[in-house]
């Protein structure tokens, strides 16, 4: 197959029902020769800030001298910005090498496309050579894709409510899914500041024979600046210190404040500010609301209007009420990468808005919002969903991540 061909077999597989099992996973690993073996790993889960706690621990380990794989979900542009080694990502080739071998086993296993990309993922990682991988979590924890690893330390950052319909409505069956990635004698570190969460996650990673079980203090004042913008960085990197400080030689530990290299640490599409534009991608009430306390706390030039696009499954109305004490005025729409089971219904919403007192107007052409959007705006805020930041990132000159 090509790289074209891969990524049409396995994007069909995208809507592949959510099977809870490790099984498919394991099986594709087993014909591959289990490269998740070859390499030690950090495991890293959490509502929201896992993938700026994967970037200050990927980047001091880089500073340290270390060849580091980093694999994370969902991409924006390209499949391809998911496994990266030292910042660089699979190449189109061996991705549909990696594709075209499995692709019998895909077929055989029922493999869904998360299933796949995680074992190419670790094959990638394990065929460069990596001294060390930064592994986040996709859905959840205990019976996610990724949980097939025996990893140097597992981390969860912090919890809310998402994908209730596969995680549980409360905030402590969340938690409990998550800890599941805890393992017997590895360290297990959150960074959770609500003590009922906070317990359930102890809890459950001891009941799992984690070992130590670290709590961060994750509102200590900061030791220095920070590559990613905004407050809630600072439990982030606090998270990845914890982390970074609980690895054994000659990974850890790094010491007690920050390291420089915590200044040099990027993730595109968290509070990624290019010129007059944001791009964000808070997908959930949670990252709503810190998106509009970085936007108070940074305070870019007004007219500030925001590009909305989210998935229908989310409470897009909790987040639209989150962002409308610090934008001017909103252009909701419908990123054409959207899966079609998921997309928002733009009436509806129009509906259930009502008399919302900030300026809006609803455009599902997502070229149309991009361009109505930009009408007299002196900051641009993209956000919503990673489809919109994506879909955004890939139709701007010079803005994708990757080519």
């Amino acid at each position: 197959m090509s790289f074209e061909d891969a990524c049409r077999f396995l994007f069909a597989r995208q809507g592949s029902r959510i099977k809870w099992s490790l099984g498919p996973t394991e099986g594709l690993l087993d014909v591959l020769g289990h490269p998740e073996r070859h390499f030690p790993s950090i495991h890293i889960a959490g509502t929201n800030g896992k993938g700026s706690t994967c970037a200050f621990t990927a980047t001091e380990l880089r500073a340290r001298g270390f060849k580091v794989g980093v694999y994370t979900s969902p991409h924006l542009v390209s499949v391809r910005e998911r496994m990266e080694v030292d910042g660089v990502p699979i190449g189109e080739e061996a991705f549909a090498e990696w594709a075209t071998f499995l692709r019998p086993h895909i077929e055989r296993l029922d493999a869904s496309f998360f299933e796949a990309t995680t074992a190419i993922a670790f094959a990638d990682l394990a065929a460069r050579g990596v001294d060390v991988a930064v592994i986040e979590v996709g859905l959840g924890g205990r019976l996610d894709s990724t949980n097939v690893i025996t990893p140097l330390v597992s981390v969860v950052t912090k919890i809310a409510r998402e994908h209730t319909d596969y995680l549980g409505t409360d905030l402590a069956s969340i938690a409990r899914e998550k800890a599941g990635i805890a393992k017997r004698d590895v360290p297990f570190a959150t960074g959770e500041s609500d003590p009922a969460v906070r317990q359930v996650l102890v809890t459950e990673a001891k009941r799992r024979g984690a070992n130590p079980v670290i709590l961060v203090d994750s509102g200590l004042a900061p030791t220095g600046p920070l590559g990613l913008k905004g407050r809630h960085q600072h439990a982030n990197a606090w998270v990845a210190l914890a982390a970074l400080n609980a690895l054994p030689p000659p990974f850890g530990p790094v010491g007690d404040a920050w390291p420089d290299s915590f200044r040099h640490a990027y993730v595109p599409g968290r509070f990624d500010v290019r010129g007059r534009w944001i791009f964000d991608v808070a997908h959930n009430p949670d990252g709503a609301r810190v998106l509009a306390d970085t936007l108070a706390e940074c305070d870019p030039p007004h007219q500030r209007r925001a590009l909305v696009g989210v998935l229908g499954d989310k409470d897009y109305l909790g987040m639209i009420a989150c962002l409308t004490r610090e934008v001017d005025s909103f252009v909701f729409t419908m990123p054409d990468t959207a899966p079609e089971r998921r997309r928002w219904d733009l009436g509806r919403l129009e509906r259930e808005l009502g008399g919302l007192a900030v300026a809006h107007q609803f455009e599902p052409q997502f070229a149309r919002a991009l361009e109505r959007v930009q009408d007299d705006a002196a900051t641009v805020i993209v956000t919503g969903s990673f489809h919109t930041v994506g879909d955004a990132l890939a139709r701007l000159p010079g803005f994708a991540p990757v080519g």
